[in-house]
């Protein structure tokens, strides 16, 4: 059914993940990068020749590209003169290519199906890079690749672009929109995954995937993807004069669950070296600030009800906010100064409010109400948050059809 090599890394250090990275609003956890496959050997007369030649030129296209545009995509910077993305969407392209002949190999029972060795560099296992003789695997592997792409496209998008004079220009709304629709695209990939692709591998061979591929880290960067695109609506709201203070709590406690099922989905993972230990302290940090919004905006809309109950209940949410502040940034300083190395870019959104909001409201109207217990206490006493039906939805994806070639090509 597939054999699997796996290469543990090298005790003296590890070339994977780079020392240092740019600016993060979005966590991508590196992009995994194919090894050459020698497409000639494992199949004899069984392919011809036109068929094998194609697959080869395609896998290669995208080893030599992902090889480029890894390092580029860990330091990304926007400049007025940058056509960002472009590279990116060039490596989209060559995988999408890719696909339909790949599938060729991995659908309807093809016995040539373990015929190759597919080999992966990994990110976010401790080994180095993980071979499999299953093309499901390469179909997971490109999958994967393809939403971390996405990702690493809204994370350039988020970042505030320089101009030649060095001045910082605000997000527009059309670059917020924009971000949702593709963090709603990168979710639909890893969704289709975990639903369609998966479930592929036979028990045996599944647990011997990487760490990267697992489906609790799937599930996680899935729900980082759809907790992302709301915390970009939540932006649009704050800036927003129309915005009622009902429609930013609701969004602010969906994002709560979503980061929520996000950490559930990791905290259990042995996810501690590189790229693996920075994804969970990302979530840590996300889900305390999506906290640190739901309580500050369910505090405020308690507050205008002219009750002694609401008063106190009010007082409770917006010091129960202003811990899980503290908590939000402690965990963004965790995250950065963790290997390798990253900015916080320029403060936008929900992170900008609340560095703001938060500590204004704290010395003009509860530094005479401060609670005599500690943290946990404050967080334990919380009130509970209003339960709201989650809005987002991954995109809705499916795979492309075998590419007809296979139908001319494959000989008795």
């Amino acid at each position: 059914m597939g054999c699997l090599a796996s290469t543990q890394k090298n005790s003296g250090g590890n070339g994977r993940w780079p020392r240092k990275v740019g600016e993060v609003a979005v966590f991508v956890p590196g992009m995994r990068i194919p090894k050459p496959v020698d497409f000639t050997q494992p199949f004899g007369d069984g392919l011809s020749r036109d068929l094998v030649e194609r697959l080869s030129a395609l896998r290669t296209r995208i080893v030599v590209m992902a090889g480029q545009e890894a390092p580029r995509a860990t330091k990304p910077r926007r400049t007025a003169t940058q056509h960002g993305g472009s590279t990116m969407a060039d490596l989209q392209q060559a995988l999408e290519d890719y696909l339909p002949v790949l599938l060729g190999l991995a659908e309807n029972g093809n016995q040539l199906k373990h015929e190759l060795q597919f080999s992966w560099l990994n990110q976010e296992d401790t080994a180095e890079e993980t071979t499999m003789s299953n093309s499901w695997y390469e179909v997971l592997s490109v999958l994967h690749l393809m939403a971390m792409l996405s990702l690493s496209q809204a994370n350039l998008l988020l970042l505030p672009i320089t101009s030649n004079d060095g001045h910082l220009s605000k997000l527009s709304e059309e670059r917020r929109r924009a971000c949702i629709d593709i963090f709603l695209k990168a979710a639909g990939y890893l969704n289709f995954s975990i639903q369609h692709v998966l479930p592929q591998f036979p028990p045996e061979l599944r647990k011997d995937l990487p760490l990267d591929l697992a489906e609790g880290v799937l599930q996680a960067l899935c729900l980082q993807a759809l907790g992302q695109g709301v915390d970009v609506q939540l932006g649009m709201a704050i800036d927003s004069v129309k915005a009622t203070m009902a429609v930013k709590r609701r969004l602010a406690c969906e994002m709560v669950k979503y980061w929520h099922q996000a950490q559930e989905n990791i905290e259990g993972l042995p996810l501690t070296n590189g790229w693996g230990e920075k994804h969970k302290l990302f979530i840590q940090w996300k889900y305390a600030e999506a906290k640190a919004a739901a309580y500050y905006y369910h505090g405020s809309i308690l507050d205008e009800r002219n009750t002694e109950t609401c008063k106190e209940t009010a007082i409770a949410a917006q010091q129960a906010a202003e811990v899980l502040c503290k908590e939000s940034n402690k965990a963004c300083e965790s995250f950065h100064i963790t290997p390798p190395v990253s900015r916080n870019p320029t403060l936008w959104g929900t992170s900008k409010f609340l560095s703001e909001k938060i500590p204004r409201d704290k010395s003009s109207k509860m530094q005479s109400n401060e609670d005599p217990y500690n943290n946990e206490m404050i967080l334990q006493t919380a009130p509970a948050l209003p339960d709201f039906a989650l809005s987002l939805k991954p995109d809705e994806y499916q795979l492309p059809l075998v590419d007809p070639s296979w139908n001319d090509h494959i000989q008795s």
